[in-house]
């Protein structure tokens, strides 16, 4: 990778984590475990952040919103979604 691709990619990101600076608190939290975390169900969303499933369902909404993560199907269990940040 070029030197500027590498700052490409890290435009990209900042753009990212800027749209995410405008989300609630809880929205902000669950795009860190996912950065951390990478992939995870909103019931493990749910128990590394400590939040309420509610809550959490709000934030991974507003986080789709916002562009920055992507959800798909579960192979192991269709009726879970998978999310996973793309920032």
């Amino acid at each position: 990778m070029s030197a500027s691709e590498s700052t490409a990619a890290d435009d990209t990101a900042l753009e990212g984590w800027e749209a995410v600076a405008e989300l609630p608190p809880s929205a902000k939290l669950v795009a860190k475990v996912l950065e951390y975390e990478e992939t995870l169900s909103q019931t493990e969303i749910a128990e590394e952040t400590m939040l309420p499933p509610r809550t959490v369902r709000y934030a991974l909404s507003r986080l789709e919103e916002a562009d920055v993560i992507h959800s798909r199907f579960s192979f192991s269990d269709a009726r879970k979604r998978l999310y996973t940040l793309t920032i």
